[in-house]
């Protein structure tokens, strides 16, 4: 007797969504996909928008120690299985199986070549509708009922309704939300009973109240070569000061530990490779305007000069200008607002799933993506969760109850 082919729904058209559709399709489901916009993935092209950042080709176990350290709670088993069974390797070659030619730049970030997300994404999309998926634009997921497994759609000002045999939900976080990753599936999962940790900016700059002679001389300049420390954690790079705070890569790698104190600040080493002492030695002969001095002799920028002379005003002494440029302590409010952040963090908690991502009140629900309760750092370690997380709900979708 021939079998009936399992009728999963697919509700959000980003990476995870995408690729939970195509694993399902794979595996003999009849596979609709909605998204709430009028076309799919749009946040896939936002990000793609300088360059399409699909991975990192860091080895293992390096690569998987990234997401540990960036995590606010710890990780389940099932999650990083979910990327050993679908790693940065794969990764590649599932784009080159869509013609993708991808390279690993010095950074070790995996872009494809011509850097661009629209060619791969209209191949892959191509690819889905080849293995019968149904895509269904501006639908947007308003409620879903739980014993008689149907989901509840609204498009173009009306309800409908699509029953099925499981469904994947990846819906997204709260970054980018004119995209469509907007979070309000938050109060969704809270009438249902199913727990959420509240979405909050991830990879985002830092809000601090600089003093007006800080933002007169110093705005928008870089501050390079230094080491910025928040509670145990610490990241080399470069940061610019902005009208509002901070942006760059050590503030947005450091998210969790800045959240986790009690007054959020960090502390800035503007030169990592010289100790107080040795600094102080620099300034033997000097007498007076220490900061003018340092600028010569420790070769310290227009920007930390403003930033030091802002925060600690005119420090008379070598020693004790050496400490405020090796612990520069730096007050910092919030982070930028959601809707500018790369990403954000929280989502449904853990506790609520079992290990093939399914919530375990809805076992024919499955989710994916970033509305789970994991964050990543910039670099490509986002987009290869998706994927990888997609897989396992797609493919769990497609074989469940079987």
């Amino acid at each position: 007797m021939e079998s009936v082919r399992r009728k999963v729904a697919v509700v959000g058209g980003g990476p995870a969504g995408l690729r939970a559709a195509e694993v399902a399709a794979l595996s003999g489901a009849e596979v609709v996909l909605y998204d709430a916009m009028r076309s799919t993935g749009r946040k896939f092209l936002v990000a793609g928008k300088s360059g399409l950042n699909l991975s990192n080709a860091t080895p293992f176990p390096e690569f998987m120690e990234v997401y540990a350290g960036s995590a606010q709670v710890p990780l389940p088993a099932f999650f990083y299985e979910a990327l050993s069974a679908f790693d940065n390797v794969a990764l590649r070659e599932w784009a080159g199986g869509l013609g993708i030619e991808t390279y690993a730049a010095s950074s070790n970030k995996v872009f494809p070549v011509g850097m661009k997300a629209a060619p791969l994404l209209r191949r892959w999309v191509e690819r889905l509708r080849q293995l019968g998926v149904t895509i269904r634009v501006r639908h947007r997921l308003l409620d879903f009922r739980v014993d008689e497994q149907v989901l509840v759609f609204e498009h173009d000002g009306e309800s409908c309704e699509y029953p099925c045999d499981a469904a994947v939900l990846a819906l997204g976080g709260g970054s980018w939300p004119s995209t469509g990753s907007d979070g309000t599936w938050q109060a969704l999962m809270k009438a249902k009973g199913i727990s959420v940790t509240p979405l909050s900016s991830a990879n985002s700059g830092w809000e601090c109240a600089w003093p007006r002679v800080v933002l007169e001389a110093a705005e928008g300049l870089p501050l390079k070569n230094l080491v910025v420390h928040a509670g145990a954690a610490s990241q080399h790079g470069e940061l610019v000061i902005t009208r509002y705070g901070l942006e760059g890569g050590p503030v947005y790698r450091l998210g969790p530990a800045i959240r986790a104190q009690d007054s959020p600040h960090v502390l800035i080493d503007f030169k990592p490779t010289f100790t107080e002492q040795a600094l102080a030695r620099k300034m033997e002969s000097v007498k007076r305007d220490f900061l003018a001095a340092a600028k010569e002799r420790w070769k310290l920028s227009d920007a930390a000069i403003a930033v030091i002379r802002g925060l600690y005003g005119e420090v008379d002494d070598a020693l004790s200008l050496a400490a405020c440029v090796k612990r520069c302590k730096v007050p910092l409010t919030q982070p930028r607002p959601m809707d500018e952040a790369i990403s954000s963090a929280g989502g449904v908690r853990w506790s609520e799933l079992a290990a093939d991502f399914s919530v375990k009140q809805v076992p024919w629900m499955h989710l994916a993506g970033e509305m789970l309760d994991w964050e990543a750092p910039t670099g490509g370690y986002l987009l290869q969760a998706a994927f990888a997380t997609g897989t396992v709900a797609g493919n769990a979708a497609a074989v469940l109850g079987e």
